[in-house]
C-alpha cells in the first residue's frame, strides 16, 4: 500500500520549476549551517499527510502552492542518534517524531522509503509541525550512505547513537572544517553581494551603450547635415563666383558696341 502511494505520487505530475535569476546552488556545508534541525532517523511508516489542507511549499516571490496540488504525506520515523551539534530539537536517541510535508514539489521532492535511515534537515512551523527545511530550495534528506555520513560526521557531532548506529567518523582537521562552516554564510553573502553588484555594473554597462548607440545616431545625423550645408555652401558659391564673373562681360560688351556707334 505505501509503495503504491509513493509511485502515485510519482506519476503523472511534472511542475515548472522557477528560481530567481540570482539563484546559486548552495553545498550541503552551508545549507546544514542554515537548517534549523538536523537529525539521523530511520523510517518506521508512511501515511496520508493528515494536515494537507493547512500545509504548503512555496517561494517568496510565487503564489502559495497548495498541499493538495503537491501530494503531499507523513512519516513516522525515530531517531538513531541525538539531534546533531547545533539543532534547535533537544530530543534524545530512540524518540520518534512525525514528519510532515513530505511529497513532490515543484522545486524539489522530500520523498522516503520506509526501513530506509536519513539524514534529515528539518523545521518547525507556527503550528509546530515538522516540516522538511530544503534551504535554498535544494536537497532536505539525504540517503544513509557511506559518503554522506562521513560528510555529516565532519559537520556535525552526533552522539548516543542507537541499534550500533555511529556517525563518530571525525577526520584530524575536524576543527578547521568546523571554522569553515561557521564562516560559510558570511562568505556565500559576499558572494551573492559581488554578483549582485556585478549584475548592477552589467546593466549599467548595457545602459551606457545604449546611450552610446544614440549619441552614434546623433552624430550620423549631424555629419550628414553637415555634408549638406557643406554643398550648399559650395554651390552658393560657384554661383557667386560666376555672377562675379558675367559682371566685367557685360561692362565690355556695352563699351564695345558704344564705340562701334
Amino acid at each position: 500500500m505505501h509503495l503504491a502511494l509513493l509511485l502515485t505520487l510519482g506519476v503523472g505530475f511534472a511542475f515548472a520549476c522557477q528560481l530567481p535569476s540570482e539563484w546559486r546552488p548552495l553545498s550541503e556545508g552551508c545549507r546544514a549551517e542554515l537548517a534549523e534541525i538536523i537529525v539521523y532517523a530511520k523510517v518506521l511508516a508512511i501515511h496520508e499527510e493528515p494536515y494537507a489542507s493547512s500545509l504548503y511549499n512555496y517561494l517568496p516571490y510565487l503564489k502559495h502552492e497548495r498541499a493538495e496540488d503537491a501530494l503531499l504525506y507523513a512519516a513516522e520515523v525515530e531517531l538513531l542518534c541525538d539531534q546533531a551539534w547545533g539543532s534547535m530539537l533537544e530530543v534524545p536517541a530512540g524518540s520518534r517524531l512525525n514528519l510532515t510535508g513530505l511529497g513532490y514539489f515543484s522545486c524539489q521532492s522530500h520523498t522516503v522509503m520506509e526501513n530506509n535511515s536519513y539524514i534529515f534537515f528539518l523545521r518547525m512551523d507556527e503550528n509546530y509541525n515538522i516540516l522538511p527545511h530544503g534551504v535554498n530550495f535544494q536537497d532536505a534528506i539525504f540517503p544513509d550512505t557511506l559518503e554522506n555520513r562521513r560528510l555529516f560526521s565532519s559537520l556535525f557531532q552526533f552522539s548516543n547513537c542507537s541499534g550500533g548506529q555511529t556517525m563518530h567518523n571525525f577526520n584530524s582537521d575536524w576543527e578547521s572544517q568546523e571554522d569553515s562552516r561557521l564562516l560559510c554564510s558570511s562568505v556565500q553573502k559576499v558572494l551573492f553581494e559581488e554578483e549582485e553588484r556585478v549584475g548592477q555594473l552589467e546593466e549599467r554597462v548595457a545602459e551606457l551603450e545604449r546611450k552610446n548607440e544614440q549619441l552614434k545616431e546623433r552624430v550620423g545625423k549631424l555629419r550628414h547635415s553637415l555634408r549638406k550645408a557643406r554643398k550648399v555652401s559650395r554651390r552658393a558659391e560657384r554661383e557667386l563666383h560666376f555672377s562675379n564673373i558675367k559682371v566685367p562681360l557685360l561692362w565690355i560688351f556695352e563699351n564695345y558696341l558704344s564705340c562701334s556707334l
